[in-house]
């Protein structure tokens, strides 16, 4: 999933970039169906398949940072020890993200993996009540109090908390938290460079301990499976550089629209594709959750108007 960097205004004040939605657009659809890209992995299991994600996006950010002659501002980055450290605790949480997402992906748990993105802007609000201390409108709580409920009856419908969805959805949401807090200085993909680099290790161990236990499949299951596991790593870079491009023409609120494209996209793979199971509790809990969706969509757009109004308006 996108890496949350700072949405900057679009450039064009007058409309929406052309180029900014379908960048976004572009970006939102390949997430959307990465949960079949991941199936299409077997015999392949998740350990394997996100320590293989980690070594090939490091190896697919060096060769854009060729192509794009990068590489200078990047060295300039592994000076600045703050950056570095910040990053490494956002590819700790980027790696528990990753693998939750794959172990759901490639278990039969798409539309629970679809739950967390539901939910990760109402658990950003949540953070950013509990971690910034920001204050929240009326309407605001109300979102969060629904959102609450939501869990509450998914819980009920499931037998238990939907443990994939609440440990993606709050992993990304601090995820979050700590890629604003480096803001521009770092781009997409230094970004995921940074990132990777810092788990490197930790892929190579896994790789280790998969070669000595089922074996590792890289190469045994023939052309096509090879050929899909080594493009991993651009299918986790490419749809995060568009979504860096869109972010730097479009507002926030056209934004935050777009975002659920890839959580949409994931449901009906996972309903109506995989044919999962969506008793009355799961459509019940879904349907809470995208009221509250609307409510906080709705508060954000109303924010923005009356933002643009008060500049628009003379003193």
């Amino acid at each position: 999933m996108p890496s949350p960097a700072p949405v900057a205004p679009a450039l064009d004040s007058s409309g929406p970039s052309r180029s900014g939605l379908l960048f976004a657009i572009g970006s939102y659809v390949l997430w959307g169906f990465l949960p079949v890209y991941f199936i299409a992995l077997a015999p392949t299991g998740p350990v394997e398949v996100v320590a293989w994600r980690i070594l090939l996006s490091v190896v697919f950010c060096a060769l854009i940072m060729t192509v794009a002659r990068t590489w200078k501002p990047f060295l300039a980055l592994l000076r600045d020890r703050r950056v570095v450290f910040t990053m490494g605790l956002a590819g700790a949480l980027i790696f528990v993200n990753w693998q939750t997402y794959v172990y759901a992906a490639m278990t039969d748990q798409v539309v629970e993996a679809a739950l967390g993105y539901f939910i990760n802007p109402i658990v950003t609000v949540f953070l950013g009540v509990l971690v910034l201390r920001e204050r929240l409108t009326t309407t605001q709580w109300v979102a969060v109090g629904i959102s609450l409920v939501a869990v509450l009856v998914l819980a009920i419908g499931y037998g238990q908390l939907p443990w994939i969805a609440l440990l993606l959805a709050f992993s990304f949401g601090v995820y979050g938290l700590i890629k604003k807090r480096v803001g521009p200085r770092v781009d997409a993909v230094s970004g995921l460079t940074l990132e990777t680099l810092w788990l490197a290790p930790v892929a190579g161990v896994q790789l280790a301990v998969v070669a000595a236990t089922t074996g590792l499949t890289m190469g045994t299951a023939g052309g096509w499976h090879t050929t899909l596991l080594l493009s991993a790593g651009a299918v986790t870079a490419i749809p995060l550089i568009l979504f860096a491009a869109a972010s730097r023409r479009l507002p926030l609120t056209q934004m935050g629209f777009i975002q659920y494209f890839a959580p949409f996209i994931q449901f009906v793979v996972g309903v109506f594709v995989l044919g999962e199971p969506m008793p009355l509790e799961r459509w019940i809990g879904f349907a809470l959750v995208w009221v509250a969706l609307v409510i906080l969509t709705f508060d954000l757009v109303r924010g923005a108007r009356a933002a643009r109004r008060a500049v628009v308006e003379p003193a």
